[in-house]
């Protein structure tokens, strides 16, 4: 009698096995995959301890959230440039439905506005030597953002100070980026605000990695939610030394631990005007804040982490110790603001509109050696093509032709009607009419094919041949032979190649 009731027990266990493998989470609904970096053994300046501890632990944290994880520390710039490119691969075969997150610390350098991610071999002797020897993130941002995917997670705890002497302009921190302007379905994620630095911490993590293994383990919590959370924590145990900063645009929900919420993926337009409607300004957080304790309203504002909700704290709490701290993050971030807009406009406008507000700032070097190349790259056209119809000072010239004075110049016959005149004004010794008759058909493409008049009876032949020349070269081409060899500067592949140039 044992055995039957035995045999029941077995099959009562498999099917619940059975269905409890059938119920749907978050791990299982999707694909998760992340790249894990570690930087500490720097070969040219201190390492730095807390990055293998940090990627330790983040690594183990997303295993256990239903990540598979591809570990990479301590990465020279080709190796790093391979595990970014292995990663995407793996991605890219796993499917559109798939949560791919990046989380690396390091060192991280801003440079002429570009943020890079620092191989341990980098060895610069000059800002120069950045582009060279670095890894942009915004390689790996658009290398990961070119994949169909459900999300794209990125944690960067890479805002610790510059420890490299040779790169003395270097702006403090790293520069913003704003997923919102890149592909759909991105988070990034600072340890510190833009144009801040982070701490090391003085344990075995940072204090945002430390927070980070705290918080995110907390089930059925959105991950927006999840980093407001570490930054109000990051903001505390460094007493408003370190305030974390994120940008998304992601248009799906997702939680590291606990079950799906069911929430359909939104359409980028959708997303959008709900991240519009989100912003308040600052009359609207003067009325929330106003009549709160003020450890509360400062939760409520560093949790925010806009200027609207600074400045609102800033003026109901004048007297409270922590308005310093904050008037000092509001205003780097409005500095960071006016950077991330000049170097996106890339003008000598914006550089100089940056200057007259910001002359004395750590980014003002940098923002005069752009301005400087800004205006190197423009150019401008003499003074004697000034009174030359565009149309014709941006096209071609052939060097073989002469200058043909301002009157006689032949007018492109794409923008206005084709004028005929003659190539100077002495009247002819008797009346010849230069024949400017369309080619009956398209000629080869190394063939010249001019159609004349009757040989001429009074005029010189070099008078009525240059009259030709101008006449043909219009008739055929675009007209820029000015009084040179008929039809040189004609249509197609530079013209009816008396000369090829």
């Amino acid at each position: 009698m044992r055995r039957p009731v035995l045999c029941n027990l077995i099959l009562a266990s498999g099917l619940l096995a059975l269905t409890q493998m059938m119920i749907p989470t978050d791990a299982a609904a999707e694909a998760r995959l992340a790249l894990v970096i570690g930087q500490s053994a720097y070969r040219t300046v201190p390492e730095l301890p807390n990055a293998a501890n940090d990627a330790k632990g983040m690594a183990e944290l997303l295993g256990n959230a239903g990540f598979t994880v591809m570990a990479a520390p301590n990465l020279a710039q080709n190796e790093m440039r391979q595990a970014i490119s292995d990663f995407a691969g793996k991605v890219s075969a796993s499917g559109a439905d798939t949560v791919a997150l990046v989380f690396y610390a390091g060192h991280g350098l801003q440079i002429d506005g570009e943020n890079y991610l620092v191989p341990v071999d980098l060895d610069p002797k000059r800002e120069a030597d950045i582009p060279l020897q670095g890894v942009r993130l915004n390689d790996l941002l658009n290398t990961l953002g070119a994949l169909p995917t459900r999300a794209r997670i990125f944690m960067l705890d890479a805002c610790r100070n510059n420890p490299f002497p040779a790169l003395s302009g270097a702006g403090h921190g790293l520069a913003i980026v704003d997923t919102k302007a890149g592909a759909p379905g991105s988070f990034i994620s600072y340890s510190t605000s833009p144009g801040a630095e982070a701490e090391d911490g003085s344990g075995a993590d940072s204090p945002y990695t430390t927070a980070a293994l705290t918080v995110a383990k907390q089930p059925n919590v959105p991950i927006e939610e999840v980093f407001k959370r570490i930054r109000i924590a990051v903001a505390q145990s460094t007493d408003g030394r370190q305030i974390p900063w994120e940008s998304s645009s992601l248009t799906t929900d997702f939680k590291f631990f606990g079950e799906s919420s069911g929430q359909q993926p939104q359409s980028p337009a959708t997303n959008a005007m709900a991240l519009a409607s989100a912003t308040r300004s600052v009359e609207d957080w003067r009325k929330d804040l106003q009549g709160k304790d003020a450890k509360v309203a400062y939760d409520l504002v560093i949790a925010d982490d806009t200027v609207q909700a600074y400045q609102a704290y800033i003026e109901l709490y004048a007297q409270d110790t922590r308005t310093p701290r904050l008037r000092t993050v509001m205003e780097r971030r409005r500095q960071m603001l006016a950077w991330d807009r000049a170097i996106a406009i890339n003008t000598r406008a914006s550089y100089e509109a940056y200057l007259a507000n910001w002359d004395n700032s750590d980014l003002a070097a940098t923002a005069r050696r752009l301005l400087l190349r800004v205006q190197n790259r423009n150019y401008v056209l003499p003074v004697a093509a000034a009174a030359v119809p565009v149309a014709v000072a941006m096209a071609p010239t052939c060097p073989c032709s002469a200058p043909t004075p301002p009157a006689t110049t032949p007018i492109n016959p794409t923008v206005a009607p084709i004028i005929k005149k003659r190539v100077d004004d002495t009247p002819p010794p008797s009346k010849r009419k230069v024949v400017d008759t369309p080619p009956k058909r398209r000629p080869p493409p190394d063939d010249v094919v001019v159609e004349r008049a009757p040989p001429p009876q009074g005029p010189p032949p070099a008078a009525v041949m240059q009259g030709i020349g101008i006449g043909v070269g219009i008739g055929m081409g675009m007209g820029m032979g000015g009084g040179g060899r008929g039809g040189e500067m004609g249509h197609g592949d530079y013209g009816g190649r008396g000369t090829r140039y």
